[in-house]
């Protein structure tokens, strides 16, 4: 059943400057979760309309710079006068097809290239949260409106900020709620942006109940500023205080990460199977790259030695389970072959561990994450500040993002069992 959150018009009319009544009298918003972690749906339906009548539904809420992003999507009622997201599509705006969560999805920033930017929560208490403002409107009149807050850290989930000075390592551990069993664990380390960028995607995790390891390993105080000879072994000094950690399950600790980070997250599998068991990769390679963002370097070293570039990663040693997600699209670098790949050179190596890849149509580079968040197909690249294009369509990305997270979560759950 809809917990329903009921606004009237009149409710609404006390809220906004002008309001009258129209051709409507008033309108009810229903909605299953108020309050909701970020990556978890919700269902909206309104109610209290004539049949047949058109509306516009809106759905706007701030970015961290203060930005009011907003999406329109127009509808018309039902018989009953009803609509329901997850059941009907609209007739224009925002987005095409019925998609419960679309009016948030398809949200666009007030000025610039919507392509060219993506929705960053604001901070509250040091905790991203995104609210959003949901409207029925006739006719330029608000007839029922209600708020909403996404979380990407839920109550309960704890933060230690660890230092190259004290933990020879730079990053950020989330740690569940304590219970009993142990849990699977997540080392989660960006791309080519450098820095300590996976903290929303670390947050999430944590608020599903894993422990999580969230690091940078360049372009960060302290760290390399160019991905460039970077040691292996940082990452394993990372894993292993990760392992170390009360609540951690330290037979199931995986490696997550996008883009040039999958370089490390597969060589960790490989090279530190008893440490690292397994990987995510979103958009990966399945060869050595150079170094960036100058080239003639190598990115990465063990025991000190360069690992040569363009050689394939080898996956004999991999000691647990690959999930490799890539975009049909993909404009930076060819993921959609080397995603398969990794998972046929696996079956090669007869593989005991789930191994599989998931290819994406209409998606591109940007599949990394969790869904329902706006975001454009093309970016400020952090390190080099030039635009690069990834590839697919907000739409495509926006099925890819769905299904890649809800995967990801099936892994880490089947890992808890």
């Amino acid at each position: 059943m809809l917990r329903r959150v009921m606004l009237l018009a009149t409710a609404a009319c006390l809220l906004a400057s002008g309001c009258t009544s129209g051709s409507t009298d008033h309108a009810t918003i229903q909605v299953d979760h108020v309050t909701a972690l970020a990556d978890q749906p919700v269902h909206l339906a309104v109610s209290g309309l004539h049949p047949h009548a058109g509306v516009k539904l809106s759905a706007q809420a701030p970015d961290r710079d203060g930005k009011n992003w907003r999406a329109e999507a127009t509808f018309t009622a039902d018989d009953h006068g009803a609509i329901d997201l997850d059941r009907a599509g609209p007739t224009g705006g925002s987005y095409q097809g019925v998609d419960g969560m679309g009016l948030f999805w398809s949200m666009n920033p007030p000025d610039g290239d919507p392509d060219l930017q993506a929705y960053a929560p604001p901070a509250e208490d040091g905790r991203p949260v995104e609210h959003v403002e949901i409207q029925v409107l006739q006719k330029g009149k608000i007839l029922a409106g209600v708020r909403l807050t996404r979380q990407w850290l839920v109550a309960g989930v704890t933060t230690r900020t660890l230092t190259l000075a004290a933990d020879k390592v730079s990053g950020v551990y989330l740690a569940p709620p304590r219970d009993a069993p142990k849990h699977p664990a997540v080392l989660v380390f960006g791309g080519s942006e450098g820095g300590l960028g996976v903290k929303p995607v670390a947050a999430l995790l944590a608020s599903h109940g894993y422990p999580i390891l969230a690091i940078a390993y360049f372009h960060a105080p302290g760290l390399p500023q160019d991905l460039r000879d970077i040691p292996l072994e940082y990452f394993a000094t990372a894993a292993r205080w990760l392992a170390r950690q009360p609540g951690v399950d330290p037979a199931h600790l995986i490696a997550l990460s996008a883009s040039r980070g999958t370089e490390a997250a597969l060589l960790l599998s490989e090279h530190f199977p008893d440490l690292v068991h397994g990987a995510v990769l979103y958009a990966p390679t399945d060869v050595v790259v150079g170094s960036f963002p100058e080239i003639g370097g190598a990115a990465w070293t063990l025991g000190g030695r360069e690992l040569q570039y363009d050689t394939r990663i080898p996956v004999d040693h991999v000691s647990g389970p690959v999930l490799a997600i890539a975009g049909s699209d993909d404009q930076l670098w060819p993921s959609m072959t080397a995603a398969p790949r990794i998972a046929l050179e696996l079956d090669d190596a007869h593989n005991r561990f789930p191994h599989r890849a998931l290819i994406y149509p209409q998606a591109g580079h940007g599949v990394s994450g969790a869904p329902y968040l706006p975001m454009g197909t093309k970016e400020v690249q952090p390190v080099t500040r030039r635009v690069i294009s990834l590839g697919g369509t907000r739409a495509g990305n926006e099925a890819a993002l769905r299904q890649g997270w809800t995967a990801v979560l099936a892994l880490l759950e089947s890992l808890a069992r």
